[in-house]
């Protein structure tokens, strides 16, 4: 019987320390940057257009939408994840910073290709 307490203590302290990678609910770090790269440049172009707000309003949901199924996941999957992500400030500071990253490369990327 104390075997099996030691064996259950082990099971539990393995399962409640495991990292996201254990979890399927849990986006990677690179899934989650790209995801966030990509809604960062949804919301900026939805913004761009001269549109109504309520009309904004009912676009944004449908692109994003779109990313979600680009990437074969519910939004609830998404959702989890940005608050798994966001309990480590540190780590969530670290995946934005690699956002920032990629959008400016694809800002400098787009002003290249404007240039005659």
């Amino acid at each position: 019987m104390k075997h099996l307490y030691i064996a259950f203590a082990f099971l539990l302290g393995t399962i409640s320390c495991r990292d996201n990678n254990g979890s399927d609910d849990i986006l990677s770090e690179d899934t989650m940057v790209n995801i966030l790269v990509e809604i960062h440049m949804t919301e900026g172009f939805v913004q761009s257009l001269s549109i109504p707000y309520d009309s904004s309003k009912i676009l944004y949901p449908i692109l994003e939408r779109r990313i979600f199924e680009k990437y074969g996941i519910p939004d609830s999957v998404y959702i989890k994840s940005l608050e798994f992500y966001l309990r480590d400030a540190a780590k969530m500071e670290y995946l934005y910073e690699r956002a920032i990253d990629s959008l400016s490369v694809k800002e400098k990327e787009a002003q290249q290709n404007q240039q005659p």
